[in-house]
């Protein structure tokens, strides 16, 4: 895994919640663009998912690889969890789901980058 991947996934997730936060203070439900921000965020991760898979099968690193795994694997279900979830409240609690989502992707990404580079485990 690169660098570059946790980096894209945090920046895209910091626009898209910034974006949240914004409609959560003027009061707003979901709308399209948190959607279409939450779809580019979830082709991202579909990305690094794959590319987790395929760096852990060719890696020799001590690392397990189950646990990395289950994190790339929920890190890809959350937004559309998320987004599920937000369609089922169109008000702004909507919005705020949609913020969790994308927070936690965010925290997760953090863990990802600590199983990889061996510190946790």
């Amino acid at each position: 895994m690169t660098g570059w991947s946790y980096g894209v996934i945090l920046a895209i997730s910091g626009v898209v919640a910034v974006l949240l936060v914004v409609d959560l203070v003027r009061d707003r439900a979901a709308q399209d663009s948190h959607y279409i921000g939450l779809g580019v965020l979830q082709v991202g991760v579909l990305a690094q998912l794959v590319g987790g898979c395929v760096a852990l099968a060719r890696t020799e690193r001590e690392l397990e690889g189950a646990v990395f795994v289950s994190y790339l694997v929920t890190v890809a279900l959350l937004p559309v969890v998320g987004a599920f979830f937000s369609l089922a409240e169109r008000s702004r609690v909507g919005t705020t789901i949609l913020l969790l989502a994308v927070a936690t992707v965010a925290g997760l990404e953090l863990r990802l980058w600590d199983i990889w580079g061996g510190t946790g485990g």
